[in-house]
């Protein structure tokens, strides 16, 4: 997986979550962040462009990927809001207690290996009145659409770095500590289903 994992994987990584449609997704959300920020599973820096500057202090970009790092190298360059790398995965986060106001979560909580861990963590560094933001993929209310997604995802896990079609995102979420304040799931137009129901909203401690 080495030559895979650190060349070719960041361009179909990017490439699929730089789609006309997931920009829309990222444009919608990422300018609701405020304070200082976590990013967990940054990727690319896709989210860059819409930070919003007046709003937004500073952004960690926790990311264990050097490909997907480099990757974003453009992006950090142009980004509006000062970034500092965490070259790290989501279930290790370097900062202390209650000292991040906003956790953005894109595309990437169906990645991370230990879910349970890395939400552990989120909670850890955010604080009481701080808020999580997500958009997310996920399993499908169809039944049809999700013994879709259980068939295909042994193989789709092991193409697409670790991504999983059918993780419940608001049961996690739940089952991790958090309170869902906003909730607004949906198929993504013109897209497979099962690929593309997702999970959009905003949680905080419960």
């Amino acid at each position: 997986m080495g030559m895979y994992a650190d060349l070719i994987l960041p361009q179909l990584v990017h490439c699929a979550c730089s789609s006309r449609l997931i920009t829309r997704e990222r444009a919608q959300l990422v300018p609701q962040a405020r304070g200082r920020v976590l990013e967990v599973g940054m990727g690319s820096g896709l989210n860059l462009a819409h930070y919003d500057p007046a709003r937004v202090e500073h952004v960690w970009g926790l990311e264990p990927s050097e490909g997907m790092r480099r990757k974003a190298a453009p992006r950090l360059a142009a980004s509006p809001v000062p970034v500092e790398w965490l070259a790290l995965p989501g279930e290790q986060i370097p900062l202390p207690e209650d000292s991040v106001d906003t956790v953005m979560l894109t595309f990437t909580l169906c990645t991370i290996p230990d879910w349970q861990a890395a939400l552990r963590q989120v909670r850890r560094v955010l604080r009481p009145e701080g808020r999580l933001l997500f958009c997310e993929h996920g399993a499908a209310p169809d039944a049809t659409v999700r013994r879709w997604q259980n068939r295909v995802n042994p193989l789709w896990q092991r193409l697409a770095g670790g991504c999983q079609l059918n993780r419940p995102i608001d049961r996690l979420l739940e089952q991790g500590g958090f309170r869902l304040r906003r909730f607004e799931p949906g198929y993504l137009p013109r897209t497979p289903r099962i690929a593309g129901y997702v999970y959009r909203g905003e949680a905080e401690t419960g």
